[in-house]
């Protein structure tokens, strides 16, 4: 296959994500097996999971930094895991990432670490990289603090100004690599309503890997849940909050009982102890949360949309604007 050309892809379209029976082991441990999903263009969906269950793994191999084991990741009909290295360069282009930490350089200002990309991938003059710098810092409200070092500013500052080095290349699809670790609910909150207004303004497929259950209830268009080296679900934010399946529901509700226990999984004894506990009844499925201007996302839905079509009754006070609040155990 031909490199690829980015400029066949107009920006802020999105795109999709196909992945297709991958499997991926370091050495003889299996971190998941036979994973398949889509990530639908122009949405936000995120992906949970149990410490351990290899998240951060799977976005590297989304991007080609690790290659599978077997299976595909297909975008725009090229396959990843298994094109030249020219090819994976080019398409990278196609990608932002917003790392753990912020992954910033520490010896530069992060206005040199948000034109880095810039001045790597592309001939713009400094004064075309100055331009697009400062409209992704104002997009991420960092304007004023351009001159700063990444260790003079808080750590909130940092996600934002790695946020913005991820979006200086106009991307199709923005990989978040736990965005809200290490931050306060109050800046994720912030940081939370960010990411929707940029996916607002951008219209970039958004994947998301968190810890955050409020976080994974009230933002995303898509949930998918890792555990025990597969995937457990993909799917509608709708359908997973509403979902009996063991593993969803503890997991997505914050619960003690059910099949994983402190180290993942709970061992025969364990299960045995809790056989014929009532299960906590499911919570109210929150509002999705909404851009700051009020005008829906390309891919957000009306409340109880995917429940009514698949005839799902939703748990009591689900869509109740009073109802959304932190879960808990």
């Amino acid at each position: 296959m031909s490199a690829v050309q980015t400029d066949k892809w107009a920006p802020g379209m999105g795109v999709e994500i196909k992945i297709d029976h991958l499997t991926k082991s370091f050495g003889k441990q299996m971190i998941w097996g036979d994973v398949s999903l889509v990530v639908p263009a122009g949405e936000i969906s995120v992906m949970l999971g149990p410490s351990g269950t290899g998240k951060s793994v799977l976005l590297k191999t989304i991007i080609g930094l690790l290659k599978p084991d077997s299976g595909a990741v297909v975008i725009e009909g090229t396959d990843i895991a298994s094109c030249p290295e020219k090819e994976l360069y080019e398409i990278r282009k196609l990608f932002g990432v917003l790392f753990q930490d912020g992954a910033m350089f520490g010896s530069m200002n992060l206005y040199d670490n948000v034109a880095f990309p810039l001045r790597e991938h592309t001939k713009k003059s400094e004064s075309q990289i100055r331009e697009v710098v400062m409209e992704k810092m104002d997009l991420v409200g960092l304007l004023g603090a351009e001159d700063k070092l990444p260790g003079e500013i808080s750590g909130g500052m940092r996600k934002r100004a790695g946020l913005a080095r991820a979006l200086v290349l106009d991307p199709e699809i923005v990989l978040f690599d736990e965005p809200d670790s290490g931050l306060d609910p109050v800046r994720t909150a912030f940081l939370n309503q960010l990411i929707i207004d940029l996916n607002t303004q951008i219209d970039a497929t958004f994947l998301i890997v968190t810890h955050d259950i409020n976080t994974a209830r009230t933002v995303p268009d898509n949930i998918g849940l890792l555990y025990h080296r597969h995937l457990a679900m993909f799917g509608p934010r709708e359908m997973l909050l509403s979902s009996e399946e063991p593993v969803v529901r503890q997991f997505l509700n914050a619960q003690r009982v059910g099949p994983i226990g402190m180290s993942e999984e709970k061992d025969a004894d364990e299960l045995a102890a809790e056989s014929g506990q009532e299960l906590p009844p499911l919570p109210p499925i929150p509002i999705q949360q909404e851009p700051s201007n009020g005008i829906p996302r390309r891919g957000q839905r009306p409340a109880g949309t995917w429940c009514q079509e698949n005839g799902v009754t939703p748990p009591p006070g689900s869509f109740d604007p009073g109802m959304n609040m932190t879960v808990g155990a």
